[in-house]
């Protein structure tokens, strides 16, 4: 098929057999392949300073529900796979969790940040992650990469102690991470496989929740990751989340802890800011607060200038 046949038997700007309109279309033609030339251009420095690293994305579970967002995420994961890096995916599945829980008479219980988990509530959790792992996995097979599913609670990747509340309150069997098994990752991504991690952990008396932002910040400290990246329903860290002209674009670990100790940030961004300090302190260079509900902008902030989001620097 020609270049020009590709629009059919009309331009966009009138017949194709007419000089000006054939002249309009092709010209049309080379300012399309023109913009995407550009693009590539652009994005190669980035491809190739993070080829061969390990980058560590947390997408929220709400991302396998809304349309488009799974098919966006799951294309941008595995084309970073397919120009040489090396991504581990990380996902919640908060509100997922609740609406179950709503349904069987239960009403969610948060302290901190994090969902009160009691025995029931457990199962409950499990079941619901199963669901969005697998789905995650079949989307990143739809578009080509090799993505396998694994609960943190398996083969000890992730060994949990229990957790408690700000002020010593018992929030069941909700874990933090104690410890991290890299094996099955490492054999993973030495053959071109994505790990998609559900976020629950093995604890001392059976499978213990863990915050996905907290599991995910854990895993990249643990496989020296390069870059730790956290979807999210926002655009980013805000100074002030009712005034949406203070997002910041670019910000640093000491400014970061600066917010969490004066206490002004909201219940649901505690434990992204917590795991962003935790990680960048235990070695990772690099953290990206992004809206996960822009298409492809797991993409704009890894191979662009401009990227998107809050970047958080040493």
């Amino acid at each position: 098929m020609s270049r020009s046949s590709r629009l059919g038997p009309l331009g966009p700007l009138g017949p194709l057999g007419s000089e000006p309109g054939a002249a309009r279309a092709g010209a049309l033609l080379r300012a399309q392949a023109q913009a995407k030339a550009s693009v590539l251009t652009e994005a190669l420095p980035y491809i190739r300073r993070w080829a061969g690293k390990r980058v560590v994305v947390k997408a929220g579970g709400e991302t396998v529900d809304k349309p488009g967002m799974l098919d966006s995420l799951a294309r941008d994961v595995a084309l970073m796979r397919a120009v040489g890096l090396h991504p581990i995916l990380v996902h919640g599945g908060g509100r997922q969790i609740s609406q179950a829980m709503q349904a069987s008479g239960v009403q969610p219980v948060f302290i901190g940040g994090r969902r009160v988990t009691d025995a029931a509530t457990i199962g409950v959790v499990k079941t619901v992650l199963l669901d969005i792992n697998g789905r995650l996995v079949h989307a990143l097979q739809r578009h080509g990469a090799h993505a396998f599913g694994v609960s943190g609670e398996e083969g000890g990747l992730l060994t949990t102690r229990k957790a408690t509340g700000p002020n010593g309150e018992d929030l069941g069997f909700v874990g933090e991470v104690e410890r991290v098994d890299t094996s099955v990752l490492d054999f993973s991504l030495g053959r071109d496989l994505i790990p998609v991690i559900a976020p629950v952990g093995a604890g001392p008396d059976g499978p213990y929740n863990i915050n996905a932002d907290l599991a995910a910040s854990a895993l990249a400290a643990a496989v020296r990751a390069q870059k730790i990246v956290l979807l999210t329903n926002i655009e980013g860290l805000y100074r002030d989340l009712g005034d949406r002209d203070s997002l910041i674009s670019e910000t640093t670990v000491g400014q970061l802890e600066k917010l969490l100790g004066e206490g002004v940030l909201t219940e649901g961004m505690i434990p992204k800011i917590t795991a962003v300090i935790e990680a960048m302190r235990a070695g990772v260079p690099q953290a990206h607060i992004l809206d996960g509900r822009i298409s492809h902008a797991l993409l704009l902030e890894v191979f662009t200038e401009e990227g998107v989001g809050t970047m958080v620097l040493p």
